[in-house]
């Protein structure tokens, strides 16, 4: 089981150290092993973006917002089953989805505020059930309606978009939050978690959905079984991106 100390450890500790087949969020395919992560987090209201403290990354990036969608297949950290281990990590007694936790990362260190995409209907935490929703869900091209959305989008620069890769694709309810929010004049940098496919064709599936927004190709991609072990990579990430802000 991945179990890791409390998130403090990931923002101002982590600044020493800066100078700088579809698969899906918690494991290889879809299809066959674990369809990925939603619940337990410490941004769970989702009503408004919560904020970090301005940090040394802040100016680089300008306004930033970390926007992600997580799938957990438990909130119960104790007693898991290969699937829900494989989608989720363990912080201080606290069941954080792979996804979750590298955007939790990324915010700390960019002092960025951080929204949650959820949809309207919950997602099963049930594995066969969910991988087999994914699947539906991209055949159908589907939408699933949102939560929520984000307000006062355009005081934002650079939007961190994450997701996992599920059957070689963003999840559709990526599709429904491009959809709905107008990104135009600002930076989008993705990050996901894979079980193999790293980030498939979505980058440029980003590109296409927003064609008036700046598209960073230098996105952050990790494997399920690297995330408890990303928190320096990701520092070391952040630092090397280009500038987004003015």
């Amino acid at each position: 089981m991945k179990n890791i100390m409390k998130l403090g450890f990931l923002g101002a500790a982590l600044f020493s150290l800066a100078a700088c087949s579809g698969g899906n969020e918690s494991g290889g395919s879809a299809g066959s092993s674990s369809a990925a992560e939603s619940s337990s987090a410490t941004d769970t209201s989702n009503a408004q973006p919560s904020a970090a403290p301005k940090t040394e990354l802040s100016d680089k990036f300008g306004k930033s917002l970390v926007v992600y969608f997580s799938q957990p297949e438990t909130d119960d950290p104790d007693n898991m089953s290969t699937e829900e281990d494989n989608s989720a990590i363990v912080v201080d007694g606290e069941v954080l989805g792979n996804v979750q936790y590298v955007g939790m990362n990324i915010q700390e260190n960019v002092g960025a505020d951080i929204f949650r995409i959820e949809p309207e209907e919950p997602y099963t935490t049930d594995h066969d059930e969910l991988v087999d929703i994914a699947s539906a869900e991209q055949e159908e091209n589907a939408r699933p309606a949102l939560a929520a959305t984000v307000e006062n989008l355009d005081q934002y620069d650079t939007i961190f978009l994450g997701y996992p890769n599920w059957w070689g694709d963003m999840p559709m309810v990526l599709y429904t939050f491009l959809d709905e929010h107008d990104l135009s004049g600002k930076t989008i940098i993705p990050f996901n978690v894979h079980g193999g496919s790293g980030f498939s064709s979505t980058i440029s599936t980003i590109a296409d959905e927003e064609p008036d927004a700046t598209v960073v190709e230098d996105g952050y991609s990790v494997s399920r079984n690297n995330v408890e072990d990303s928190v320096t990579e990701v520092v070391d990430w952040l630092n090397n991106l280009p500038a987004t802000s003015n």
